[in-house]
């Protein structure tokens, strides 16, 4: 089955009113973030009914939190833990080759090799590489998509990465990873995909009183509450995972990540990338962003008590990235370069205190695996847990299978290998037209549908920017609201276009989002 790929109030409306009167579904997914859409998209593609609820935005949780970076596993490897590193990369080809080659691009990760690391360490990370690159080969991804790491001399490391410290400079060791446009236009592709494909994607409305055949759903805007059958319930909702079954563990790592201009480290193409000192497989990653920003991450920290709606980063936190990038840089950067921040939760598997004694090397959030679980409530709500973005097509794919055997779905085999993405040059609904008669960015962004961003706006000025020395067009405000499902203006600015992430941006383009909001109802 194939429908529109558009989301919209109009779309919403109309499928909101269908489930509230509709008899029972096949599967319903709770929770818009990655593994919630992706569940939803093997679900409609192996012929399945199938809604999907969010009691916010589409990747309004950790989805959005993440660095933006689509890991081949190499980080796995070296903590014997083969099977997840595998995987990791087999899934990194899948999304740069056939799901989303238009968003996932390959990313040179720059280690500068300066007096304070020390042999044993330059080796350590060689052997990682070289261990990387057969992981590459495992997995099948060809050299032309993820080059081979190789080491560099100072002046080309110094024209990757302009602000890194020269005195002492021994040239570097460089490796290729994937790198997301961007973690929650991600989400949204593959939300679009699945409502392509049948499915019912509905944001702003939260779930209760889940149990394995039905839920409870409440339209948090008309207050509405309805319940729907259903013939598997499923829970993808993260960190919040226990809210919707109370029987779930779930333990918070925090990652915090600071936003700079990229003029700050010299406008550069590579991440840079720091081993953290006393750490063996830990780095800080300094990485060129789309407007013009570098993300500077990632800490790993233990988050205990109440969930919170959006995560703070901390000022231990802050302090740990500036002083560990610092020790590789030519300049100083200090709090008041920082011109934006973010922290999301990991929603990583509570072991318990009587399993975690029993594994040693499982006390800090750092160590504690990234492998999922599946799990069924006494209720018989299907939960999946943990888990890591790269390998969010595997999760689906797992939790699907489950489902239909355990609830005996009539269903096809998962299609979602070979499947490409609504943006991808291959999916029905890429427009054939040449990049170059395009912004680069609209193209970063859109892939092969970019020509239908400007072809479909109304608005008057359409490749105008949204504000001076943004790169975002107004058609893309248009279309977030006609074709990405924002329904508001926070959807756009800080979810479709991340904007937001920058406060003092923020401020220049909300009331542009406004406007597009109030003229589509």
């Amino acid at each position: 089955m194939t429908t529109s790929t558009a989301l919209n109030e109009a779309r919403r409306t109309s499928e909101l009113a269908a489930l509230a009167d509709g008899g029972t579904i096949d599967v319903v997914v709770i929770g818009g973030g990655i593994t919630g859409v992706g569940i939803a998209l093997d679900a409609a593609t192996r012929g399945l009914s199938v809604a999907l609820v969010e009691k916010h935005d589409l990747a309004f949780g950790t989805s959005r939190w993440s660095s933006k970076l689509v890991h081949g596993g190499l980080r796995y490897l070296a903590t014997g833990n083969v099977g997840i590193a595998r995987r990791s990369a087999v899934e990194r080809g899948i999304l740069m080759t056939r799901n989303a080659p238009h968003l996932v691009k390959a990313m040179p990760q720059l280690v500068p090799l300066l007096p304070s690391m020390n042999t044993a360490s330059r080796a350590l990370v060689r052997f990682g590489f070289v261990a990387g690159d057969g992981l590459r080969k495992l997995a099948g991804t060809p050299s032309s998509t993820l080059p081979r790491s190789r080491r560099i001399d100072p002046s080309r490391a110094v024209e990757l990465a302009p602000t890194v410290r020269r005195a002492g400079l021994d040239g570097a060791l460089l490796a290729y990873d994937g790198q997301l446009i961007d973690d929650a236009r991600l989400v949204t592709a593959v939300a679009r995909t699945a409502a392509q494909h049948g499915a019912t994607i509905l944001t702003r409305v939260a779930a209760a009183d889940a149990t394995g055949t039905s839920v409870t759903l409440t339209d948090q805007r008309s207050g509405e509450s309805f319940q729907v059958s259903a013939r598997a319930v499923i829970n993808a909702t993260g960190v919040w995972a226990g809210e919707v079954d109370p029987s779930v563990r779930v333990r918070p790592s925090r990652g915090t990540h600071l936003v700079f201009d990229a003029e700050t480290f010299g406008n550069p193409v590579a991440a840079l990338t720091i081993p953290i000192p006393g750490e063996i497989n830990r780095f800080v990653f300094a990485m060129p962003e789309q407007l013009g920003r570098v993300y500077l991450g990632l800490t790993d920290e233990d988050a205990p008590g109440p969930i919170p709606d959006v995560p703070e980063p901390t000022a231990e936190e802050t302090k740990f990235l500036l002083d560990t990038v610092n020790t590789a840089l030519d300049v100083a950067l200090s709090a008041g370069d920082v011109i934006g921040a973010y922290a999301g939760l990991r929603p990583l598997i509570d072991l318990g205190a009587d399993e975690r004694s029993t594994k040693k090397g499982q006390a800090r959030t750092a160590d504690v695996s990234r492998e999922h679980r599946i799990v069924e409530s006494p209720s018989g709500v299907l939960s999946v847990i943990g888990g890591k973005l790269t390998e969010y097509r595997y999760m689906a794919e797992d939790v699907l299978d489950r489902a239909v055997a355990a609830r005996r779905l009539t269903a096809s085999d998962c299609r979602t290998r070979n499947l490409p993405l609504v943006g991808a040059p291959s999916n029905p609904v890429a427009t054939l037209r040449s990049p170059a008669e395009l912004p680069g960015s609209l193209v970063a962004r859109y892939g092969a549908e970019a020509p239908n961003v400007i072809a479909a706006a109304s608005c008057e000025r359409p490749t105008e920017p949204v504000a001076d020395g943004i790169d975002v067009i107004r058609a893309e405000f248009e279309y977030a609201v006609t074709h990405e499902g924002a329904l508001t203006a926070d959807d756009i600015v800080d979810r479709r276009t991340r904007i937001g992430l920058v406060a003092a941006d923020r401020v220049r383009v909300v009331e542009v989002a406004e406007e597009f909001v109030n003229s589509a109802r």
